[in-house]
């Protein structure tokens, strides 16, 4: 192959070619559109997801080099199943697309019990001292929380992990929402939540409502926007944004 051939061929070949990729929350929106595009790029590998309907129509669209995994990437165990199944399939791993997640309503408080059983500890119980020699190092998020820069974001770089989660422990907004007067706009998707957490928010959301402009939007399956604050319909989301914005500023058109 003479040098001008060879050139060629380099140019086309894809830049993602053979590498294979993780894209949590890949059966919808923004997700499934990275995973198309690093199927075009020449990727293989997997998405996951909870709805199984998705999950089953996007891997489908995206050919045989990609496969699902019904998961729920804020659960360890499920976490730790897809990248062995992973790796057990292609065996190896080369790009995670952290596209998914969840979290927590309530207290800071409620937030570091949450962060204590995320690491292996009993909540209930005082968590030890000496955690840096405790930790089960295995665990990816233990190792994320641990080795990241979570810490220092918070100003507590220099403090050990047990000083970071008493420091976590000591701020609240509970009862104090009656204080937020300011106009607020809340987005979300109705796939965002299960049903019984979805309530709970929608109370927490209720008790910041004290001005008369305030609003709680929630996106629509049937309307695309049951994604992440409606994140995946951004036609929607800025239309909602912009209304609620004239109506709070009383722009005139």
């Amino acid at each position: 192959m003479d040098t001008l051939s060879i050139i060629k061929t380099i140019f086309k070949m894809s830049k993602l070619e053979n590498k294979v990729a993780v894209i949590t929350g890949g059966n919808s929106g923004i997700g499934f559109g990275i995973a198309k595009a690093f199927k075009n790029e020449g990727a293989k590998g997997v998405i996951v997801g909870r709805n199984q309907e998705t999950l089953d129509s996007s891997v489908a669209q995206l050919g045989d080099n990609f496969i699902a995994i019904n998961a729920d990437v804020t659960n360890l165990a499920d976490l730790e199943r897809v990248f062995k199944e992973t790796s057990e399939k292609f065996g190896k791993i080369d790009v995670v697309v952290a596209n998914a997640g969840g979290g927590t309503i309530g207290t800071v408080a409620d937030i570091g019990e949450m962060f204590i059983e995320l690491l292996g500890l009993d909540p209930t119980k005082p968590y030890p001292r000496d955690l840096e020699s405790r930790l089960d190092m295995s665990q990816s998020f233990v190792r994320t929380a641990v080795e990241s820069d979570f810490r220092m974001r918070s100003g507590c770089a220099n403090k050990t992990i047990a000083e970071w989660l008493d420091f976590m422990q000591e701020f609240s907004l509970e009862g104090l929402e009656k204080n937020i007067t300011c106009p607020l706009l809340i987005l979300a998707g109705e796939s965002e939540f299960d049903p019984a957490r979805m309530e709970k928010e929608k109370i927490q959301w209720k008790k910041a409502m004290n001005h008369p402009k305030s609003q709680v939007k929630i996106g629509k399956t049937s309307e695309g926007g049951e994604g992440h604050s409606m994140i995946n319909n951004l036609l929607l989301k800025n239309q909602i944004e912009f209304d609620w914005l004239d109506d709070v500023l009383d722009w005139k058109s």
